[in-house]
């Protein structure tokens, strides 16, 4: 299987006023097409600047970062943008849904920013929110339905550029264990699809249903491997 995401001796270190800060001392990590990783660790750990690399949203100090085998190390801002646009796809905890926009609306916005035309967008966002369960809800606004389909829409959204991996930031912490259970049960359903995800997370029965756990401790990739009785909600 092709490599999504490769990392070798990768480090980050920020330059503050109280002097350098290293956050990530040499990690390397690799993932494989169609793999679900759960990336956990404790505050400071690590691991959110590691996801920022990976979603081309911050740059290594030094090491390699290779994404669908190209090195982004020396790619400009617009570059990196366009990496994120064409081969990512993102869910946050907290949605991130435009407010006045209905769920159609909201889905649509990646394929809004790619040109495709107005049809063709509708199209797509409908089919996406079909795939997730909200068809009958295309026309309501966020607040108009609950925690649990705001998410789902949040990942139809990140599916409409058709990435090749989901990087997800704590996408059930918003959420109770009922819709918490839904949404990972999505994600696995995905990964069985052949969709490629890594879910950044601090609870156990998320990262339970991935398929491999990255554990970060103080900067370093302390743990890497596979889930053992794996959880299916």
């Amino acid at each position: 299987m092709a490599s999504v995401i490769e990392t070798k001796d990768l480090k980050k270190t920020y330059h503050t006023g109280a002097g350098d800060l290293e956050v990530l001392h040499g990690v390397d990590f690799n993932l494989v097409e169609g793999e679900f990783v759960a990336i956990m660790g404790p505050s400071g750990s690590g691991k959110s600047t590691f996801m920022n690399i990976l979603g081309c949203l911050d740059v290594p100090s030094s090491g390699t970062y290779r994404l669908l085998g190209e090195s982004v190390k020396d790619l400009s801002a617009d570059q990196l943008a366009l990496r994120r646009n064409r081969y990512l796809g993102f869910v946050f905890q907290g949605f991130n849904l435009l407010p006045r926009a209905d769920l159609l609306e909201n889905v649509s916005l990646p394929l809004l920013y790619a040109k495709v035309p107005s049809d063709k967008r509708r199209k797509k966002a409908m089919e996406l929110l079909d795939r997730v369960g909200l068809g009958p809800w295309a026309s309501h606004r966020p607040n108009q339905v609950s925690g649990g389909q705001q998410q789902r829409a949040a990942i139809a959204r990140a599916l409409a550029a058709d990435p090749s991996l989901i990087l997800a930031d704590e996408p059930t912490g918003n959420l109770d264990s009922v819709n918490s259970d839904e949404i990972m049960k999505l994600f696995i359903e995905l990964n069985e699809q052949g969709l490629s995800l890594v879910v950044v997370t601090h609870e156990p029965d998320v990262a339970a249903c991935a398929r491999r756990l990255a554990r970060f401790h103080d900067g370093l990739l302390v743990e890497d491997s596979p889930v053992v009785n794996r959880r299916r909600p």
